[in-house]
This record gives C-alpha cells, structure tokens and sequence, in this order.
C-alpha cells in the first residue's frame, strides 16, 4: 500500500521533465535482447547504463515488465513485488527499477552484487494480490529462458503479501524472500482496522468542522480517485487535490488537539484512535482512512463483496464510561461481511506460515498504514506449523515522516533506510547460500 501516495507523487514528477539519458548498448546486450524476444518478450526497449549494465523494458503476455542486469550478471534474480497503488491511477513499471524508489532500496543492494532485477506491473491499480502473484511467476519463467540459476523474491506493503503468497503456492520457486512492512497476517485484520478507524472517526467527529467529506458510509468509496475526462496532464493535480480534500479536516482536528492538549479535540483525537485500536498519530489516522476513502469500492470489486464486517463487534475504549460505550455500539454504523469475499481474500492472500522458503520479515512497531499486528500474526501462524527454522522476523525503528499536503509529522509507513534493506538483503543472500538461518534480534 506504500504507493496509495507515492503513487500521486510519481505522476507529478511524471508530467514534467525527461526521463533518463538514453545509452547505446554493446553487441553482447543486444544479443541478450534478441534472447529475451525469441523467450517471449514483446515491445522491447533497452538502454544502456552509466555502469555498463542495461536496463530493458517491454511486455510479456501483454503486460508490462521492467528489468536491469548488470555488466557482470552472475545468473542470478531478485524479483520485487510493488504494493497498493491509488485505485485509477495509471499502471506502469519504472524506466530503470534500480533507481526506483519503490523497491525500498532492495534491488540497488542486489544489482550492486551482480543480480539482475525486475518486476512485473499488475492487471489493474488499487487491490492486485492475484494477478500479481501470475504475473511475477510468468517474469520468473522467462527469466528461466534465459538461463537464470537463482531467485529471490522481495515486496513491500501489499507486496509483502504478495511474497507470501508467492512462496507458500510455489514452495520451490525461490531461494529466499524478504516481505517488508507487508500484510502478513491478513486481509480481512487490515481492511478491518480501515474500516474501524473510518467509523471511529465518523463517529466522533459528526456535527464538527473536523467530519470527513463526502459519502460518509464505511462501505463505499468517500470521495472520487478516478479523475474527470479531459484533464489531460491536470490529472496529477486533481488527484492531490483529493487527497487534501481528506487529510484537511485531520490535519486541523490535530493541529487543535496539539494547541490544546486537554481540549475537547485532543479528547476526540484520543477517543478515536483508542476505539480503532490505533496510534493517536497524525498520519496512522490519516493514511488508513484515505486509502479506506478512495479504495473502498475497488476493494469490493477486487474481492467481490466486503471482507470485513463490523455487525457484531463490541467497541470499547477505557476513555469511555458505561454511558458512552452503550451510545458507540448503538451508533456507529454497521456492516456485514460478504462469505464469498472473505473466502477470496483468504485465497489472495491469508498467509498460513508454512512455507519452505527461507524468509525474512521485517516491520516497524509504528505504521502508519499497516498495523504492527500483521507481524504478530504470522509470527503465531508460523509457530503454529513449526516452522520457526524458515522465518527470521525483525522490527526495525519506526520513523516520523511528513505528510503530503500537510505540515505534520507521522509514523511513516514502510519506513526503512536503504542501508537497512543492504544489510537485510545480505543477511538473506548469505542464509539462502550456507543454509545458516541468522540469530535472532541481530542484523
């Protein structure tokens, strides 16, 4: 889910300005090239990098895909899964995913080693579990064509589920996988607290200046992420303009309760996060509630019905006294799960913890999109199946991060160095090769 908002900053950047300086490539690159059409590639475009490397994109099955491979390619591949993106917005892959921001500074680490890198675009934005775990297998076998010995898998946020995904189905397919700030435990958990911090927040802030705009049901989309016709390369701009319409009303109710800390703002702040089970964090209330706000029903058609049903839970908060719980439960909206879109989201992807596949997993305690829970429930899942040997879990320090269109702070989500995804990715390469499953709590 990392790009719901990198996502709108990529087609900012994207309306202006060049792309990277074209290089010619050598004899033996375009060799590799013309392998990579007779192993099914269409719509090639290689350009040469500034390190003697090659960076190609192109098409397989119809479906976008964008690779790098060094000068020196030692036969080896790290695939990366991408998370959520803003549900409209375009699919693409990157001119040169070296130096994509996405990967989390992964495949700089593994490209450095002499690794080649790629990744596959999805069928569609916004919610892609399945067809991204089809189309990062069908990169893989192509890249099996072209004689690679080796693969590791990576993917951040949804991504991370993905890379579950990926190795529990295909348990032979890679050598090791790293999931990232990912949803590990479950989709039906994560939309949960979506839609429990929406409601929450609806709830406790009705009749203010501070209620979220347009619809106000938790079961549909609050406001539009699909932009009007004939914008053109406005798009960009209507888009942000979206998400400000959401972060706006947030932003005041924090800047407030910040002013006044035992003010009535500062109450709801507290309520709603206590309520929601979430952080009384700036962006850990809004990133969630945009993406429930402009993925909703993306969310329903990727899944085919609700995933989540909030109809006979029991809200409670130790801010509240009997009077007040009793109001909440009477109040808050209510809706049901549908079973069909449940069993669909356990297939794409409830994770079961057991996998054959070396596997690091790393989170931060603080996130503002995916909740610290997702770690704890594979961790149980993987006690579960006993399968302790294969997982090698990690919190790394969270990070406070600004947040678009405001002038506030908040956990970030996903918020690691690439330093840290160096040493990870070490870490990984050295256990996949000696079979040494690393200490626990060191990296």
């Amino acid at each position: 889910m990392r790009r719901a908002i990198l996502s709108l900053a990529a087609l900012l950047l994207a309306s202006c300005g060049s792309g990277p300086e074209r290089r010619a490539i050598d004899g033996a690159q375009q060799g590799l090239v013309e392998r990579m059409r007779q192993a099914g590639a269409t719509d090639l475009d290689a350009t040469g990098r500034a390190d003697g490397g090659m960076s190609v994109r192109g098409k397989l099955a119809g479906r976008g895909f964008a690779i790098a491979v060094p000068a020196r390619w030692n036969g080896e591949v790290l695939l990366f899964a991408n998370g959520y993106s803003t549900p409209g917005t375009p699919i693409r892959v990157p001119a040169d995913p070296v130096v994509s921001d996405s990967t989390l500074g992964l495949f700089p680490a593994a490209y450095r080693d002499g690794f080649a890198v790629g990744e596959s675009a999805y069928d569609k934005s916004g919610m892609a579990v399945k067809s991204a775990v089809l189309n990062t297998m069908r990169l893989r076998g192509w890249f099996a064509k072209l004689g690679a010995t080796r693969f590791y898998v990576g993917g951040g946020s949804m991504g991370g589920n993905i890379t579950l995904a990926l190795i529990e189905k295909y348990p032979t397919a890679f050598s090791g996988a790293l999931a990232a700030c990912g949803v590990t435990g479950g989709w039906e958990e994560e939309i949960g607290h979506l839609v429990d911090l929406r409601a929450s927040y609806n709830y406790f802030t009705k009749g203010t200046d501070y209620a979220l705009p347009g619809d106000k049901d938790i079961t549909s989309d609050g406001i539009s992420s699909t932009p009007p016709t004939g914008l053109g390369f406005a798009q960009p701009v209507w888009l942000m303009m979206q998400v400000k319409r959401v972060a706006s009303p947030i932003a005041r109710l924090f800047k407030a309760a910040r002013a006044n800390p035992q003010g009535p703002e500062a109450k709801m702040v507290a309520r709603i996060a206590s309520v929601a089970d979430a952080d009384a964090d700036p962006m850990s209330v809004a990133f969630p509630i945009l993406t429930a706000m402009v993925g909703m029903d993306d969310m329903k058609a990727s899944f085919g019905g609700l995933v989540y049903g909030n109809r006979h839970k029991a809200y409670a908060s130790p801010l509240l006294n009997a009077a007040e719980t009793d109001a909440l439960n009477r109040d808050i909206q209510r809706n049901d799960a549908d079973p069909a879109a449940v069993a669909f989201a356990d297939q794409w992807y409830r994770p079961t913890g057991r996998f054959l596949t070396p596997l690091i997993a790393v989170h931060n305690p603080h996130d503002g999109l995916v909740f610290a829970d997702q770690a704890r429930m594979l961790r149980a899942r993987v006690d579960e199946a006993g399968n302790d040997a294969r997982l090698f879990q990690i919190w790394a320090p969270s990070q406070q991060k600004e947040i678009p269109t405001t002038d506030l702070t908040g956990w970030g989500h996903c918020a690691f160095t690439p330093r840290q995804m160096g040493v990870l990715w070490s870490t990984l390469r050295r256990w996949a090769e000696t079979g040494q499953r690393p200490a626990d709590g060191r990296y």
